[in-house]
């Protein structure tokens, strides 16, 4: 399956280069706009694997844009496209969190791999999320099951491992995640 790509660019005619040159290498182009309001428009109904977008554009611009789209979580992996170089740009794609910066005049050598940089570490940061959100999951359950051991072992006054036991076997009986358990023992206390 081809990734799918969104390009906002105010200039026709570099749209349609940049589209031709993405189409040509396999991607599928999912949709164009000339400012920025139209493309966080257009990502929250096309969900692209990355967004191609010109800083200086009307009405809303690339580095607002692509502000929008990040802390509203409609699209994660951003390239920047711009006839400007100058730090105060840069710093501020970077502290928006952009994966790429791509100063015109845009050609496929500059532009591929930009792109297929950029997706990769798209899918490091996705991956890497996702196993801090895994393990505040397996963190949290564990601080759930020590206090309802605790409640158990209070209440019934039995060992450490029989309180882990009860809570492991009501898990097996209810076909529940001990997680769940525990919940409802430190709620019936």
């Amino acid at each position: 399956m081809s990734k799918k790509i969104v390009i906002a660019e105010d200039e026709p005619i570099t749209r349609m280069d940049i589209s031709e040159i993405l189409t040509g290498a396999g991607y599928n182009v999912v949709g164009m706009a000339s400012d920025g309001f139209d493309i966080v428009e257009m990502c929250k109904s096309l969900k692209p694997d990355l967004v191609l977008m010109d800083i200086k554009m009307p009405l809303l611009d690339g580095l607002k844009a692509s502000r929008i789209l990040l802390e509203e979580e409609i699209a994660s992996c951003i390239v920047l496209l711009t006839a400007y170089s100058t730090r105060e740009f840069i710093n501020e794609a970077k502290g928006i969190g952009v994966m790429g910066y791509i100063v015109k005049p845009i050609n496929e050598k500059n532009l591929l791999p930009a792109i297929e940089i950029a997706l990769a570490k798209d899918e490091e940061m996705k991956y890497m999320k996702e196993s801090i959100k895994k393990a505040k999951n397996e963190l949290e359950a564990r601080k759930l099951v020590e206090r309802a051991k605790g409640i158990l072992m209070n209440k019934g006054n039995v060992t450490e491992e029989e309180a882990y036991n009860m809570i492991r076997k009501l898990s097996m009986d209810k076909r529940a995640p001990m997680k769940d358990i525990a919940k409802a023992i430190i709620m019936n206390r």
